[in-house]
């Protein structure tokens, strides 16, 4: 057969996607059956309502003509829209119904940005949000993050000598990576700065219900600025299988989030939506009863492994327990412990963690000497466990 004419070139946006590495390739993958995985901000089953979920599935089955099956409308189904409207304490129009965090993350990268725009981000930072702006072909900036959270006297200063980003990515509460939270006279300097310059904030919130110390920060500066859109998700306290998320977007920016949505899957699954929904609002204190025992578990379990590490490589880390969220960060004290070493050494061992040199968006950060330990889904004996072949690890090297 004689061809025409030679086959096209794949898209610039695709050609443009860069190929899973480093933390991708921890990610998305099948699990190792033979190590400890402390890779993932993951749930435990355990916590999660699957009998409630059951239940609703069953109920709202068997609603007369089986609407749950048919379409609904882009901006998500009515009832669940309400719940998390009153839960957040917004009007019910701001909240558009997404799957998961990401889309939402997705949705306002393609909502806000013309390709090529600049971006600040956090540093360390998420590394599939950098994924994301490969939508937008976005520039980065990267902003320090320390233990309050997104450096924002240095996002002003960058501001101040002429650095004009369309948008900022900031994790505000348990920062991923390093478990920081922005505190809320912070979020009104940053929601300031938006406000002067123009650009808009992406908060990306899945951690916030979380918290098993200390007191949460406000949602109010994010709330009532129309330069926020504040993206959260069910990932982290109902499943991540749900693939169920929301963002709370400014009134200015609602009609061009949901002309973009109906412009590729329409809308979410109305089934997911539905049994989500039924089951919140049927039991008025269920979500409540999950955050309780998860926090108690995670509060467990990350004390646990923050002691384990100490007890079983003494001296070695430096570990800050954090007040919520899934993950540690510890620092490796020791300039002369390679980390990359390390790495190798601990899955030889039978452990499997997130390197912190995955995470840094630009220069500056000592993310390389960090180690991020997901402990979630991980029992206690098991989190034990892998301190000591982390110990066993590190000794390689003395």
């Amino acid at each position: 057969m004689t061809l025409l004419s030679s086959p096209r070139a794949r898209p610039a946006l695709i050609e443009a996607f860069t190929a899973p590495s480093g933390f991708g390739d921890q990610t998305l993958r099948d699990r190792r059956p033979d190590a400890i995985e402390l890779l993932g901000g993951i749930p435990d089953p355990s916590v999660l309502p699957t009998a409630e979920l059951a239940e609703a599935t069953a109920r709202v089955l068997a609603q007369p003509g089986a609407p749950a099956l048919q379409y609904s409308r882009t901006e998500g189904i009515p009832a669940l829209r309400e719940w998390i409207a009153a839960r957040e304490g917004v009007a019910v129009e701001r909240v558009l119904i997404t799957n998961g965090g990401f889309h939402g993350l997705a949705i306002a990268v393609q909502a806000v940005l013309e390709r090529g725009d600049l971006v600040a981000v956090d540093n360390p930072v998420f590394p599939l949000f950098l994924r994301g702006l490969q939508l937008a072909d976005a520039r980065v900036l990267p902003i320090p993050v320390g233990a309050e959270g997104l450096d924002v006297d240095a996002l002003a200063a960058q501001l101040r000598a002429g650095a004009r980003p369309a948008a900022v990515y900031t994790v505000p509460e348990f920062h991923n990576p390093s478990q920081s939270s922005l505190p809320t006279a912070r979020r009104r300097q940053l929601v300031d700065l938006a406000e002067r310059y123009g650009f808009v904030v992406f908060a990306d919130d899945p951690y916030r219900e979380l918290r098993f110390a200390g007191e949460p920060e406000s949602l109010t500066p994010f709330h009532e600025s129309d330069h926020v859109i504040h993206v959260n998700t069910f990932t982290k306290t109902l499943g991540p299988g749900l693939r169920l998320g929301w963002v709370v977007l400014p009134e200015r920016l609602i009609p061009d989030a949901v002309a973009l949505r109906s412009r590729q899957d329409s809308h979410s699954s109305t089934f997911v939506q539905a049994v989500v929904a039924e089951s919140l609002t049927s039991d008025a204190r269920l979500f409540d009863r999950v955050l309780g025992r998860a926090r108690s578990l995670y509060k467990t379990r990350a004390g646990a492994l923050a002691e384990a590490l100490e007890a079983e490589a003494p001296g070695e880390f430096e570990v800050t327990v954090p007040e919520g969220g899934l993950f540690l960060w510890p620092r490796l004290r020791d300039d002369r412990i390679d980390p990359d070493r390390l790495a190798a050494d601990a899955s030889a061992e039978g452990v499997e963690y997130q390197r912190g040199s995955f995470f840094p968006s630009g220069p500056g950060t000592d993310a390389d000497r960090h180690l991020r330990l997901a402990y979630g889904d991980t029992s206690e004996e098991r989190l034990r466990e892998a301190a000591a072949r982390l110990g066993r690890a590190v000794a390689r090297q003395r």
